[in-house]
């Protein structure tokens, strides 16, 4: 039972919350983007607040210096502290409809960043750098590379590797070196919906394969294959975009068989592997000649950095592949390149990883703790599948969410085929402060509760 005399911002603090200084904190915020506090509510002293909450009296300081920095607090001397009036709106939109990695508590990215940038700039060519060049990567490039794919799929000769600028563009590269017009490419029935537009630009045709809690079903693929004759089989295997499935071992090693005796090539696109808790080996690794992997660094690391590695061992394809990413995107950005590069050699990319992978965790176990009976997944990656009740339909749901400033992404953006299952995806990771993103989970888990009904009486 909730203890009284504390105030009703504040949540219980938990153990696997993070620093209880910052906990503290977030709570302030999502008070404030609730409207539980408004501008001009007194605080408890901070002796007070340590007592209530029986920490120490620097863990409620920090906490209220960390406020302040945000502009939420301001100190009126003996009369105690006060929440501010907001320099910016508290209350515009909360996205959770964008799949970016969320910035990791404690890594100074602007110092990181810079510095990253000013070892580029002291050990390369600058005219070189902002020069045309023939893409695919430097070797340096190539090289760090592989030591970025290594732990998926161990030691890799980086001659067989090309820098894409991003993994929508390696997908769509794929697509034209390698099929036809006309052409099926299968896919799972709910999946990323860049390949969608990739196909219906290029004139290729999905078709959906059932899946289940375990990824794609091996007898449906196989059935497939020898029904349609695809020209490439696309997969999200690890973390699956949207539904976050990640397909186990066995399964991986039934997909490649199936490949194989079909001779059908698959596109495995795998942006999350390393955000994951003890993933199973790329399916690259059981049929590596019947594999083209992509793994991008935007969608781990930041948006910002579009540089993804491709696995293409065979050397015509590879020139394939690169006349058709010429004809679209002419080179990926050496600056780009060479600071992903400069990263991955420093070690900085694996610590940016980590504080990556850390943060993921910790919101999804916030996500578990606010949608509590709804959502039990594993607590990786940078998303939720989360299924509806029955009176709400994802399109009606993220429509009234967006009107109510919750931006979340209904299950039909997901759809290779006619159906689809009643689901939204929510992203952990485009609101950077921990706080809003508290407060969003709540106003959405409120909106859950409620039927559609109520919504409309309130309209009218």
């Amino acid at each position: 039972m909730r203890d009284e005399n504390l105030p009703v911002w504040l949540p219980r603090l938990t153990v696997h919350g993070g620093p209880r200084f910052l906990q503290i904190a977030d709570a302030l915020q999502a008070a404030l983007v609730e409207g539980t506090l408004k501008p001009g509510d007194r605080l408890p002293p901070q002796r007070q607040l340590a007592a209530l909450l029986e920490v120490d009296l620097t863990t409620v300081t920090r906490a209220y210096d960390e406020a302040r920095r945000r502009n939420l607090l301001e100190g009126r001397g003996a009369r105690g502290t006060y929440v501010a009036a907001p320099k910016v709106e508290l209350t515009s939109i909360v996205d959770l409809s964008m799949n970016t990695p969320p910035p990791p508590d404690g890594v100074d990215f602007d110092d990181m960043l810079k510095q990253g940038l000013s070892q580029v700039l002291m050990r390369a060519d600058t005219d070189l750098l902002m020069t045309y060049h023939l893409g695919g990567g430097s070797d340096s490039d190539r090289k760090a590379g592989a030591k970025w794919l290594e732990p998926m799929l161990g030691p890799l000769d980086f001659g067989q590797l090309v820098v894409s600028p991003g993994a929508q563009a390696a997908i769509a590269a794929l697509i034209l070196a390698l099929t036809e017009p006309g052409d099926a490419i299968l896919a799972e029935a709910v999946s990323y919906p860049g390949l969608r537009a990739a196909v219906a630009q290029f004139g290729r045709r999905i078709i959906a394969v059932e899946a289940d809690e375990r990824g794609m079903i091996p007898e449906m693929l196989e059935q497939a294959c020898r029904l349609h004759k695809p020209g490439l089989i696309y997969l999200n295997p690890t973390l699956q975009n949207p539904t976050a499935v990640t397909i186990p071992e066995h399964r991986r090693r039934e997909i490649a068989s199936i490949a194989k005796r079909c001779q059908v090539r698959i596109v495995e696109d795998d942006p999350y592997w390393l955000l994951a808790d003890v993933p199973p080996p790329p399916i690259a690794a059981f049929a590596p000649e019947q594999v083209y992997y992509i793994s991008t660094l935007s969608k781990c690391l930041t948006p910002g950095l579009r540089v993804a590695f491709v696995l293409i061992p065979d050397l015509l394809e590879r020139e394939r592949f690169l006349v058709a990413l010429r004809s679209f995107a002419l080179m990926d950005a050496p600056l780009m390149a060479a600071l992903a590069t400069q990263w991955i050699l420093d070690g900085s990319a694996d610590s940016l990883m980590e504080g990556v992978r850390k943060e993921a965790r910790l919101r999804h176990r916030m996500a578990r703790d606010i949608l509590a009976g709804r959502y039990d997944g594993a607590g990786d990656g940078l998303h939720v599948w989360l299924e509806l009740p029955g009176y709400w339909s994802s399109a009606q749901l993220a429509r009234v969410a967006g009107s109510e400033g919750i931006a979340v992404t209904p299950a039909e953006a997901f759809a290779m085929g006619s159906g689809s299952v009643n689901a939204i995806r929510i992203s952990l990771g485009c609101i950077k402060d921990r706080g809003r993103l508290q407060a969003g989970l709540q106003r959405l888990s409120h909106l859950l509760a409620r039927r559609p009904e109520s919504f409309d009486a309130a309209m009218v």
